[in-house]
């Protein structure tokens, strides 16, 4: 009898977590790499958001707090889905977790029984398939094309609904690919979902303030205020607040999914770290107008990326509407061989003698469930944008 879970057997290490580990091991030893596989802003916290913990600190606000969030930074995240949302929650409908991933996690052990299906479009984020599996549950993936910008079609999501669906799990902007769904193509969405009862959302809106051009966000219960009742919006001050290591996420939903969800954070890790939640209350009721600068670096750097991504041949970049991912297919460099003798059968292959031919560490496609292609994150300055790009191409103008 084996002494490890049979559920642990169901899931793998996160390929994205495990890439940037590998970068830092290769720099500590002196090698030069140029990470691109880390989704971590390059930004600095907010100054006044530091201020925030460090008065926290100060007034020792550092005991354990309310299993899911101290009631200042609920009704601080009320206040910033009717704002931002247009949705209208009270503090029994938050559930504040120790990051994003924490909030889906507690939502799909909540909820999932054996057998259980969650519908995910592909591709997806590394964690969402294997917290369905450590939940019980059975991932269901519908391609999204990259010549639809890696969007679903209402037609796939139809089809691919059956009586053991339980959550539609959906990202816009998404990681890894950045595609964002206007309010049509969600609305399209939503009204299939509004023919099944039984299928609930789960929203991951985590990039919702990365969003370019005019390009605009929205979210399922926003556009389809009749699926309230059955939608988790979930988001964290993370991504958009430069916040990742301070580890806040948060959601808003049915006071008796809150209700599950509280139960099991309150056997696991209890509450959120106080003084992020302090930090988290500046962030989202303190100034955000730094949030639009921050966004024009973003698209710059989107833009650096993807004219010189798409000036290699046998690489095609889309351009994503949000987040700060690009998801670029390389169906035109399989079958050839590396300057360094990898024969390139596939993009994880592809990944790996890039790493260790050039220096530059991205995720290979198959990590995110649609392959052949590979993920880089421009959450990094414009100069080790501007050298990675370079050799990529001589990668590839290398490859015969």
């Amino acid at each position: 009898m084996s002494f490890l879970s049979d559920t642990l057997s169901r899931v793998k290490p996160s390929p994205t977590v495990a890439v940037t580990q590998l970068a830092n091991e290769l720099k500590a030893a002196g090698k030069d790499v140029i990470g691109l596989g880390s989704g971590e802003p390059d930004f600095d916290t907010p100054d006044h958001i530091k201020a925030a913990a460090i008065a926290a600190l100060d007034a020792g606000k550092t005991k354990y707090t309310a299993p899911d969030g101290i009631i200042e930074l609920k009704q601080a995240i009320c206040a910033k889905f009717k704002r931002d949302n247009g949705l209208t929650y009270t503090p029994s409908q938050i559930s504040v977790s120790t990051g994003g991933k924490q909030v889906l996690f507690n939502a799909l052990l909540a909820t999932l029984n054996p057998g259980d299906e969650v519908i995910i479009p592909a591709p997806y984020w590394v964690s969402y398939p294997d917290m369905v599996k450590l939940g019980q549950g059975e991932p269901v993936f519908i391609d999204g094309a990259p010549e639809r910008g890696y969007k679903i079609t209402p037609e796939q999501l139809d089809a691919a609904i059956t009586p053991k669906t339980k959550w539609f799990l959906f990202n816009s902007p998404s990681n890894p690919s950045g595609a964002g769904y206007s309010r049509a193509e969600l609305k399209a969405l939503t009204d299939v979902l509004m023919k099944y009862p039984h299928v609930w959302v789960l929203s991951d809106d985590m990039y919702e303030h990365l969003a370019y051009d005019d390009f605009e966000f929205c979210t399922p219960a926003e556009v389809e205020p009749a699926l309230y009742e059955r939608t988790l919006t979930v988001n964290g001050v993370s991504k958009a607040y430069a916040m990742t290591g301070w580890r806040i996420g948060y959601a808003g939903g049915p006071e008796h999914l809150i209700a599950a969800m509280r139960k099991i954070q309150s056997q696991s890790t209890t509450n959120p770290c106080s003084i992020s939640q302090w930090a988290a209350v500046e962030a989202l009721n303190g100034p955000q107008e730094f949030l639009g600068e921050w966004v024009e670096v973003f698209k710059r750097r989107r833009d650096l990326v993807v004219n010189a991504l798409n000036a290699v041949d046998g690489i095609e970049c889309p351009t994503p509407e949000g987040a700060f991912y690009v998801y670029p297919t390389i169906d035109g460099l399989l079958g050839k061989t590396s300057a360094g003798g990898t024969k390139i059968e596939n993009d994880e292959a592809f990944a790996k003698a890039l790493l260790e031919e050039q220096g530059v560490a991205v995720v290979f496609g198959a990590a995110f469930g649609l392959s052949p292609a590979f993920r880089i994150s421009y959450a990094t300055s414009d100069e080790a944008l501007t050298e990675a790009c370079k050799r990529i191409a001589a990668f590839c103008e290398g490859l015969s």
